[in-house]
């Protein structure tokens, strides 16, 4: 097992229990691996509540990487259980339920993002399990001794519930489960190790609760920032607009990684790359430059990143992705039909059956109706239409 811990302190908030902490079993994760004579199991969930992760995903994923490449087995949890309660946490009102046909299409789209991150070809490296497998089983009295384990003073002093309960916002009992499944999750995997976002301690914490409950060895909690977005302000977010997708094309990517703002920059280096903070740039130019060939290397090859390098130097930041000008177009109009005149593709009927097979996206966001209209250009001008990895325009007036 490595030794060098620096890979594993990079770009951690927090990791607990620490030997100071008032746990009888505590002892430092450094300490355990050293001391394990097989590996950790190092445990990850994600619910697939839409169809594209972004970047601020990445960094958890980055961080398995690590482990796998210290030796230690990645659990990879498609939470297409819990999806369809939806996590609570930083909600000021109770999420929509997602039905199972919407986990279960979300949910077919995430491995494949997720393969230029982690190693899913050495044997033992990588487990990828669905959490339906074990919560879809849970009879009423294993739900009862679930529930048995918190009180509701315990629940309500979940941030997100107490300022819910605060405001008299509705919390639905459902809504309690959460935490409560996501922790057996842990048990279900014997994790070692999870890890999560700054917002995930407490679902953190109830895992090592119910393991304790079990019979188990109780997990450490590694917690990792939330990356800020495009905006530099605020968290990297789609319904905020400042997201850059994993499945962008290469030169959107690096228009966007580009245009990072200067205070930002060392967090996305730090989070998003394995490049020594001590040996960047001073120039913040140079810097966004590195960053946004580095992380596009990182995903989509390094001939990929020189192109989208090429096309930023050539055409400036708004050159780096092709134009279609959508002067004359019959208003309403057809997104199958806009794909034909601009050129992605050979007929409307190519349009159709390009969204009907999941491959034409907008501005990131994949659009799956083959009647989608649009009113007017207003609703498309500055966007990013692409079908598949490589044929993508600009949408402007």
């Amino acid at each position: 097992m490595a030794q060098n811990f620096a890979w594993l302190r990079r770009g951690v908030v927090e990791v607990f229990p620490q030997p100071a902490d008032a746990d009888s079993e505590s002892e430092s994760l450094e300490k355990r691996l050293l001391t394990t004579n097989q590996p950790l199991r190092v445990k990850y969930g994600i619910d697939p509540t839409g169809a594209d992760i972004h970047f601020g995903h990445s960094i958890p994923m980055r961080k398995l990487r690590a482990f796998q490449d210290a030796g230690h087995t990645a659990v990879l949890i498609i939470g297409d259980f819990t999806a369809r309660i939806g996590d609570p946490t930083g909600k000021s009102e109770v999420r929509r339920q997602l039905t199972e046909a919407d986990v279960a299409q979300n949910a077919q789209t995430y491995l494949d993002q997720l393969r230029p991150i982690l190693d899913f070809d050495t044997p033992g490296r990588l487990e990828v399990r669905y959490n339906s497998e074990w919560l879809s089983q849970l009879d009423l009295g294993k739900i009862l001794e679930l529930l048995s384990t918190m009180t509701v003073g315990q629940m309500l002093a979940k941030e997100g519930f107490a300022e819910r309960y605060r405001k008299e916002n509705p919390i639905f009992i459902h809504e309690f489960l959460y935490p409560l499944m996501q922790g057996f999750d842990s048990v279900a995997v014997e994790a070692d190790v999870e890890l999560g976002g700054t917002d995930q301690k407490f679902n953190i914490a109830v895992g090592r609760d119910l393991q304790r409950h079990f019979g188990q060895k109780p997990q450490f909690g590694m917690l990792l920032p939330i990356l800020i977005g495009t905006d530099g302000e605020q968290k990297m977010s789609k319904s905020l607009g400042n997201y850059i997708a994993l499945s962008e094309h290469p030169a959107q990517k690096y228009q966007k990684l580009q245009g990072i703002p200067d205070h930002r920059l060392e967090q996305y280096f730090e989070l998003l790359t394995d490049l020594p903070l001590d040996k960047l740039p001073e120039n913040p130019r140079d810097r966004q430059t590195l960053l946004a060939w580095e992380v596009v290397k990182q995903y989509d090859g390094e001939q990929a990143a020189n192109e989208a390098k090429e096309a930023a130097k050539s055409g400036g930041k708004e050159g780096a992705v092709p134009e279609f000008s959508l002067a004359g177009l019959p208003h309403p109009v057809k997104l199958a039909y806009i794909l034909n005149v601009s050129g992605l593709c050979k007929s409307t009927g190519e349009g159709k059956r390009k969204i009907q097979e999941g491959g034409v996206r907008l501005d990131g966001d994949r659009i799956t109706d083959v009647d989608t209209t649009f009113a007017s250009s207003t609703d498309l001008e500055g966007k990013v239409l692409q079908v598949g990895k490589n044929k993508f325009v600009r949408l402007v007036p």
